[in-house]
């Protein structure tokens, strides 16, 4: 490998990329976006629960747990009716998402020290909501009773159970999404880019007059791949800041760990998406197939969905999947602070499909005279 004709190669391609009206915008643009939208949009928490309750005993008892679930700022309460059918309408209509119903002397057999249960029904058509609002909701009306057990002298009080939430204290969903979607700018910047950079100067015809140059192969495709990693690196810093100054969310951790699972998996998508574009003939075919490993990618990483929930045979197939071991790293870093020696396994792993990608972004690539 020539250094000083890879160095001319290189200043050509940053004096193409400055020169372009698309990718300086989009370096700057899409970190921000990304961050600034995606943890609102991607979003599981489930803040809004609207209740029917079906009240049956019209007790002191029963209207404090009401009273209690409505000023929970989780649940609302949106009808009390006596007729179960006219709840049930409402979850249909798809104005409540639960019903509970209160039993006839309900408060009568508390006092009496017995413990009838309360029904709930939740709509399973959205089954996160549907099942943390009936667990919210439950959770309102066991607390209440306990409550007014321990006031009444009608049973031994329920002791309160002390919970700490470790590495992310107020459970905010977007500390949990901030970290991983370093991984949509990383596939954009390093993977996307390269390709159909590659693929329009095919198109051109550009890459003609390289194919009849002495230029060797390897550090043409070096010249293609490092001006995205310094940019890839640029991105994930506007990231980081964003991060900060938005949703006052900082690294635990080492910011050295987080710059170097970075340049790998760079490293990874810029070789993945050479290799795309060595056997595209089109940018659209370019495009298609990237776009068929980023769904891949981002369904299988971790991105959305916990690894651990998936089936078991899923499990196995995400060990073949890069954006794992990195969304691990930047999860791991950003809210534990984990060490280099605790995070080896991934990143050796991410140092092996770097440098796979790379040989086969090298070896796909030929010069034709």
């Amino acid at each position: 490998m020539n250094i000083r004709i890879l160095g001319i190669l290189l200043k050509k391609e940053v004096w193409l990329m400055i020169r372009n009206p698309f990718i300086p915008r989009m370096i700057v643009a899409m970190p921000v976006m990304v961050m600034l939208i995606l943890p609102l949009v991607a979003n599981l928490d489930v803040r809004n629960i609207d209740v029917a309750v079906v009240d049956h005993d019209r007790s002191e008892l029963s209207r404090r747990i009401m009273s209690d679930m409505d000023a929970s700022g989780t649940i609302t309460v949106r009808c009390l009716t006596s007729s179960y059918t006219e709840a049930m309408y409402m979850v249909e209509n798809g104005e409540a998402d639960a019903v509970i119903t209160i039993p006839a002397s309900y408060e009568k057999n508390i006092g009496e020290g017995k413990m009838p249960a309360l029904s709930l029904d939740a709509d399973g058509v959205n089954a996160t909501k549907g099942m943390l609002g009936a667990r919210y909701a439950s959770q309102s009306a066991m607390g209440t009773v306990a409550r007014w057990k321990s006031e009444h002298a009608a049973g031994m009080p329920v002791p309160d159970v002390s919970v700490i939430y470790l590495y992310n204290p107020t459970l905010d969903f977007s500390n949990y999404m901030i970290p991983a979607l370093m991984v949509v700018l990383i596939i954009i910047i390093c993977g996307f880019l390269p390709a159909l950079n590659l693929v329009s100067e095919k198109a051109t015809g550009t890459i003609e007059a390289i194919n009849v140059t002495p230029v060797g192969k390897f550090t043409f495709v070096l010249s293609k791949l490092i001006p995205y990693w310094v940019v890839g690196i640029l991105v994930v810093t506007v990231g980081m800041l964003v991060g900060w100054l938005v949703y006052g969310l900082v690294p635990a951790g080492s910011l050295m760990i987080i710059y170097l699972a970075a340049i790998l998996f760079s490293f990874v998508m810029s070789g993945l998406g050479v290799s795309i574009a060595n056997r595209s003939a089109t940018m659209m075919q370019s495009i298609f197939v990237m776009f068929a490993f980023i769904m891949v990618f981002q369904l299988m990483g971790g991105l959305f969905t916990p690894i651990a929930s998936m089936p078991r045979w899923a499990q196995f197939i995400t060990y073949a999947v890069p954006p794992r071991y990195y969304i691990e790293i930047m999860r791991s870093v950003y809210l534990k602070g984990t060490s280099f020696s605790q995070l080896v396994p991934q990143f050796v792993a991410l140092a092996f499909f770097a440098v796979l990608f790379s040989m086969i972004a090298s070896l796909t690539y030929t010069k034709r005279s």
